[in-house]
């Protein structure tokens, strides 16, 4: 059987979308093509060059969007060679199926009488992170609501939401779902990335997982997308290391 070929960058079909400076929308446009599984485990990237005339932006926006993504573990430079999708990164988040049902904020956890505390709602300036994740212009403001998931009388994981202002005016309208309110401003996410590290679980967020400070946890970042392909929805989850509080379920390629 011949070797899959090498895929480029051309291949992933890249969109330069959503608010924010340009190197940001083509990290975004190539994080995607590579946890969608468009770009494959150890794909070549065209060189910068003509990334940069694919794109249509200059080399530096180039340079920068690729730096955050070796940052980031999802590329990996090699002298002399080029740069590679990382053989450890590609295609974690790929869907279930060809047409996923859209995403539910329950679907990514698995647990026994599943209830939420209300942390914080609050509009409020987005961290760098934030910014970045959903496009977000300096100046910017966002709704952002903190929750507690608790199953029985064990909490197991803080989840933290972040959604631009124009799509959720009011965070104390939130009453139980943040996508029910979405939907209620058509502004419901159609899909979702989700990535997961491995993550020590630090004060304040230990004593309110009742856990020793430094225990081991899992962090989930999701971003949510709306069907024109701007994220509407960033959401990162401290979990705790010993429950089994978190699932999700990938398709395997035929090879």
């Amino acid at each position: 059987m011949s070797a899959r070929p090498s895929a480029t960058v051309q291949d992933a079909d890249i969109h330069l979308q959503g608010a924010g400076p340009l190197y940001q929308k083509l990290r975004r446009s190539l994080e995607e093509a590579i946890l969608s599984g468009r770009l494959g485990s150890g794909d070549a990237l065209s060189p910068e060059r003509d990334l940069a005339n694919s794109a249509r932006v200059s080399r530096v926006t180039v340079r920068k969007a690729i730096d955050e993504l070796v940052r980031d573990g999802l590329l990996v430079r090699r002298r002399g060679s080029g740069t590679f999708v990382s053989r450890s990164m590609a295609g974690l988040a790929q869907p279930a199926s060809p047409a996923p049902s859209p995403p539910t904020e329950d679907m990514f956890w698995l647990a026994s009488n599943l209830r939420t505390e209300w942390l914080e709602r609050q509009i409020i300036s987005p961290s760098s992170d934030e910014m970045m994740a959903l496009g977000l212009s300096a100046g910017a403001k966002v709704a952002r609501l903190a929750r507690l998931r608790i199953s029985g009388d064990l909490p197991f994981a803080i989840e933290r939401s972040c959604v631009p202002l124009e799509f959720l005016p009011n965070p104390l309208s939130v009453s139980a779902s943040i996508y029910a309110a979405l939907q209620d401003r058509d502004a419901r996410p159609v899909r979702a990335i989700q990535r997961l590290f491995a993550s020590a679980i630090r004060e304040p967020d230990a004593l309110v997982l009742r856990v020793a400070d430094g225990a081991a946890g899992l962090l989930v970042r999701r971003v949510g997308f709306l069907r024109s392909g701007r994220p509407v929805e960033f959401t990162y989850s401290l979990c705790r290391g010993d429950t089994d509080g978190f699932v999700n379920e990938f398709t395997i390629p035929e090879t």
